[in-house]
């Protein structure tokens, strides 16, 4: 019964940290704006 238990809270775990996985990386590098433009200034 214990190993039981064991492996529940194992699952758990990792779901938990799957799910805070997933919220880290919003949308794609592509869709984001870009930090600067480049130089216009001549």
């Amino acid at each position: 019964m214990d190993n039981l238990h064991d492996f529940v809270e194992k699952v758990h775990d990792k779901q938990d940290k799957d799910a805070k996985n997933r919220k880290q990386g919003k949308g794609t590098p592509s869709s984001q704006l870009p930090n600067k433009q480049h130089g216009t200034k001549k």
